[in-house]
């Protein structure tokens, strides 16, 4: 049977279309929609169990996939299958999750499943920024209680003109790269990076996303209308008690307030807390709280959430005895690490960041390999959030998720202020040692600090804030909050992150869980953070104002030399042999790649101190050696032979040429002995390559006076003509 295929397109209004197609794969999944723009093509299933789980939170898993058949190439590794998922890969999931899991219900627990793979790819399409497209057009045709569709956007600025979902080439001129979700009302998730735009030049392209982004939240309602809408699958709710949620709320919300006023620490205000729910347990029997001990404690927690958010609008007092845009205190210092590269720590209130940055040449680099991208990374850095740093204790199983996104968050912040002329490849890894707020902005400060004590020249220094939004829609209070704790970060109603240096914005993180938040109040706390950012950036360059002038005494010095095609060969030697021994007698490290455009080789010499890079270079001086033909050159002797002695030019160690008896002097030579010796140093002319034995020919007699010719003798040239004896073209001649 031939099967019924729905069809709604998207114009992108510059000739560039997003189809979106159901009926005809993956039939048996709640929900599944093919996305298309190009050759490129997303499938996108979802899945969700009818029965509810035990745990109190949506377990909803988001999964993207690149297929390496896709853009018909094979995977790498040994059992050539795609394995564990790319760095990119699991952004894009990162990305699309944020977006969809609070419009979920409160109290839908169901095992959820978003499952997206790109099936075919197309250069000039980038993938990930239709994926939350593909995630809500699926859901819209399932019977999953949602609120209501969504749809994410990439948005690029090239010579001042809003781009939606650009090509890489495009994005390569941009100065904005964005990523915003959002529904038809509400933007509600924004994410990327910028060269130095003001806050108002970033809300300007949040709102050119939205436009577009309304345009595809219709054509998936019309898609799901076309397909037949489903009804809306009845599930048991969660088990609620709104009079025991009063009595709890009236047990516990002045206890909480005045907690929260006295601006107490972490770990005290957390015991205090934790008092509080002990007491208003004990006021119930054990039999009352086997029955309905969870509900005690979520009416707790919303009770502790209303009064730490009426605090803070009604005396503009936070948990820690701040104002609103106070900044805790700080402390800085650089080159702490003795034997690192460059290295910093960034210490603000009970958040810390130790930075490392490490030095290499283009062997360094991150090698990235996806079916829709492949280069590498020149910059890249490494966030580890270990469990310590929250006072915990619970296993280590690899890089997590969170490590992954907060990692590129602080890599984006800085990448671009490395200038492009830098030599080497860096790498930075920041390890949070304490954290109580915004890690990922504490990476950002000490990544530029420890950059800047590692001598890179750095073109402007960053630095990173995190900020809150509570607000109250009946009342239109709102109050912003600059340096978010840890415990401010759930119970606002936006929370973001922006970094950047002293004339812009470089990269931005922002989760908005209000409806309609307007774009005044977004302005406003834009201004704030701008604020806190800069008094930030003061104290990080009051401890270090500018980047070392040079790399440390036991850091690798690089120096990049060109040299022409045919001379790659001779610099890296049969098997290897010549840059092999190089490296081991130099202690130095040697990469050479090729120019794709001129096929120069781009020799880097890494190594440290001068002494064995100066042995490289002048080695690569006397392969590039060439002498010119006239030209005087001073020689050593470095093998004697019978008819002559092997010399080498001073000017190019290794670089040798034989010295011919016949050429030693004027007179007769019998034994290169009598004229010469090992290790003589003399001046020889050189004249090019001889036509009879087809070998360079220099010569020592050339720079000497020419004896005297004995009295009464001629020369050939001194006979008549008549006295010669005919040459062959004179016998033609005759």
């Amino acid at each position: 049977m031939i099967p019924k295929v729905y069809r709604e397109v998207i114009d992108l209004g510059d000739g560039r279309e997003i189809s979106l197609e159901t009926g005809k794969l993956a039939k048996q999944a709640h929900g599944s929609v093919v996305v298309q723009s190009g050759k490129c093509m997303l499938l996108c299933t979802v899945v969700s169990n009818y029965k509810q789980s035990d745990v109190d939170f949506l377990p909803l898993t988001v999964d993207y996939r690149e297929k390496f058949a896709a853009a018909g190439r094979y995977p790498g590794g040994f059992f050539k299958r795609e394995a564990r998922p790319s760095d990119g890969e699991v952004l894009t999931m990162r990305l699309v999750d944020r977006v969809l899991r609070p419009l979920f219900p409160k109290d839908y627990h169901s095992e959820t499943q978003v499952m997206i793979q790109l099936m075919s790819h197309d250069e000039d399409v980038m993938p990930d920024a239709m994926a939350g497209l593909a995630a809500s057009a699926a859901i819209q045709l399932s019977d999953f209680p949602f609120e209501c569709a969504i749809s994410e956007a990439r948005v690029g600025r090239v010579n001042g003109e809003f781009i939606i979902n650009p090509t890489r080439a495009q994005l390569e001129e941009s100065d904005i790269d964005m990523m915003i979700g959002a529904s038809a009302d509400s933007v509600m998730m924004v994410e990327g990076e910028m060269d130095e735009i003001s806050e108002e030049e970033m809300t300007e392209a949040i709102k050119f996303a939205h436009e577009a982004i309304k345009v595809q939240c219709a054509a998936q309602e019309r898609l799901a209308e076309a397909f037949g809408k489903k009804e809306v699958r009845e599930y048991e709710p969660e088990r609620s008690d709104e009079d025991l949620a009063k009595k709890i709320y009236d047990m516990a919300y002045d206890k909480v307030y005045a907690v929260a006023k006295q601006g107490s620490s972490k770990k005290e205000r957390g015991m205090a807390f934790s008092e509080i729910k002990e007491e208003i347990k004990a006021t119930f029997s054990e039999e009352e709280l086997e029955d309905f001990g969870d509900l005690v404690s979520k009416y707790y927690a919303k009770a502790e959430k209303a009064a730490v958010r009426d605090l803070t609008l009604n005396e503009g007092l936070r948990l820690d005895g701040r104002k609103t845009s106070e900044i805790r205190p700080i402390w800085c210092e650089v080159d702490y690490l003795p034997s690192t590269h460059g290295s910093s720590i960034f210490t603000r209130g009970e958040t810390q960041a130790l930075a490392t940055v490490t030095l290499g040449t283009s062997r360094d680099a991150n090698q990235v390999d996806m079916p829709s991208y492949e280069g590498e990374e020149r910059f890249y850095l490494h966030y580890n959030f270990p469990p310590f740093c929250t006072g915990e204790a619970r296993p280590i199983r690899g890089t997590s998720r969170r490590e992954v996104g907060h990692g590129n968050l602080a890599q984006r912040a800085l990448k671009g202020m490395i200038p492009e002329d830098c030599p080497y490849t860096v790498r930075v890894v920041s390890e949070v040692l304490e954290s109580n707020g915004s890690s990922s902005m504490a990476t950002v400060c000490s990544g530029t600090m420890a950059l800047m004590d590692a001598g890179v020249q750095m073109t402007k220094p960053v630095s990173g804030i995190a900020m809150g939004l509570i607000s109250d829609a009946e009342s239109g209070k709102y109050a912003v909050l600059s340096d978010i704790l840890g415990d401010e970060d759930h119970l606002g109603d936006m929370d973001f992150k922006v970094t950047g240096t002293a004339d812009g914005i470089t990269a931005c993180q922002m989760d908005i869980k209000v409806k309609g938040l307007s774009y005044e109040i977004l302005v406003n706390a834009l201004k704030q953070a701008r604020d806190g950012r800069l008094h930030i950036l003061e104290k990080l360059t009051d401890t270090i104002s500018a980047p070392a002038e040079d790399v440390k005494p036991h850091s690798p010095k690089m120096i990049t030399r060109r040299i022409p095609n045919e001379f790659i060969g001779a610099l890296i030697g049969p098997g290897g042999k010549v840059i092999q021994e190089m490296q081991k007698e130099t202690g130095t490290t040697i990469v050479i790649n090729e120019d794709p455009v001129t096929e120069e080789g781009i020799v880097e010499i890494l190594g440290v101190g001068n002494e064995g890079i100066d042995a490289v270079t002048a080695k690569i001086d006397a392969i590039l050696f060439k002498p010119v033909v006239g030209s005087v050159y001073e020689v050593k002797v470095v093998k004697m032979l019978d008819f002559g002695a092997v010399v080498e030019y001073m000017d190019a160690p290794g670089n040798e040429v034989l010295l011919h008896v016949s050429e030693l002097a004027w007179e007769r030579t019998e034994n290169v002995s009598d004229v010469v010796n090992m290790g003589d140093v003399m001046d020889v002319k050189y004249f090019g390559i001889d036509s009879r034995t087809r070998k360079e020919k220099v010569s020592r007699k050339a720079l000497l006076p020419r004896p005297p010719r004995p009295e009464g003798s001629k020369s050939r040239d001194d006979k008549p003509r008549g006295d010669r004896k005919p040459r062959n073209n004179d016998k033609k001649e005759n």
